[in-house]
């Protein structure tokens, strides 16, 4: 490899995960946050209707998806920006892993991510020669000034749901230094016991989006990640330089792939029953992990529920794997995580019920 790359940490969870299928009733498997739920139809119908594509699609998006995307933002997310302040992605990991690059970072530049964080951010940085820094609050960076500062809300792997007022002193902070501040805001309606709010929201950034650059997907709220659908929103000059060197490396959404994007935004009752599927898949395992002796931490929001019983994480995964369940452990997202493990609640409700029936015997 050009760069330096640690290995696929989920390929650590082999021997577990072939424990966990050696249960009577089957594997419950909960490490991974892939939706099992059904595509809704009026999605596939629009991928369908433009399945016809013979040209190239535009990399800026079509007209009609970039206006569905700021539609879907003020809607949903009570946030204004200009559809020329939109860039679609194929799929958000690709765009997480690829921004330190194509924003400009290098050798001797810093990328600041959480503490506890989605592991592509650390690869990102690697891929552009930068390094990384951990840090817990922004304090913690010292007279240190990074390129380009990570925030996720809600968080992966912990659910935990930054407030206005944490947010916007991030962007006070991010300005006064110059810094890039990019926001992961892929679980943005999966809030369950406080609001998500993104970071372009007026009462965070004051409706100047200079500097800031929100990520949205569609994989967990519109069960599109097959489909790898996503977009970039915000400072309209970052919008436009990442445009220009998408075009040159062909980084292209394909048309029906788009068509379909602009179907599941304008939509947002199939949103409301995929999260009362979820609501109920969260309830049910919350009750059946505290029942088994569980702590859960934060877990505001997404998709997972990050649970504790005070003991090393590899720990608690090989005991779920002998009741043949399989979950995340925490250290997969920092050394903070050691401690915790992450379980997702996208499993269909049969192999929820499994679980919690293994859970409270």
């Amino acid at each position: 490899m050009i760069r330096t790359l640690p290995d696929f940490p989920w390929d650590l969870l082999a021997p577990y995960k072939q424990q966990a299928q050696q249960h009577p009733d089957g594997i419950v498997d909960l490490s991974i946050g892939t939706p099992v739920d059904p595509t809704p139809q009026i999605v596939r119908q629009a991928l369908a209707d433009a399945a016809d594509a013979p040209g190239y699609p535009t990399t800026y998006g079509t007209p009609a998806l970039r206006d569905a995307a700021t539609g879907w933002l003020s809607r949903r997310l009570g946030v204004s920006v200009d559809p020329a302040a939109i860039l679609p992605v194929i799929g958000t990991k690709e765009a997480v892993a690829w921004l330190p690059t194509l924003l400009g970072a290098g050798h001797g530049d810093t990328v600041a991510i959480p503490g506890l964080a989605y592991p592509t951010y650390d690869v990102g940085a690697r891929l552009a020669g930068a390094s990384t820094v951990a840090v817990d609050g922004l304090v913690s960076l010292g007279p240190e000034t990074p390129k380009i500062v990570w925030i996720n809300s809600p968080s992966n792997p912990t659910g935990q749901i930054l407030p206005v007022e944490h947010l916007r002193k991030v962007v006070d902070w991010a300005r006064e230094r110059g810094v890039i501040l990019i926001s992961d805001e892929c679980y943005a309606e999966l809030g369950w016991e406080a609001e998500p709010v993104s970071v372009l929201r007026d009462d965070v950034c004051g409706g100047d989006h200079t500097g800031l650059i929100a990520v949205h997907s569609l994989s967990k709220r519109s069960n599109l990640a097959g489909y790898r659908a996503g977009f970039l929103a915000g400072d309209a000059a970052l919008i436009k330089d990442l445009l220009e060197v998408r075009k040159h490396a062909g980084m292209i959404m394909p048309a029906p792939v788009q068509a379909a994007m602009t179907a599941a935004l304008g939509d947002d009752e199939h949103v409301e029953e995929q999260r009362a599927r979820y609501a109920r898949r969260r309830a049910t395992l919350r009750t059946a992990f505290e029942a088994y002796g569980f702590r859960v931490d934060h877990s505001e929001g997404g998709l997972y529920l990050w649970l504790t019983r005070d003991e090393p994480c590899w720990s608690t995964v090989k005991a779920l794997a002998e009741l043949g369940i399989l979950v995340g452990p925490g250290e997969f997202y920092g050394a903070r995580g050691a401690r915790h493990v992450r379980a997702a609640f996208t499993a269909t409700d049969e192999r929820v019920a499994a679980a919690a029936a293994r859970l409270t015997a």
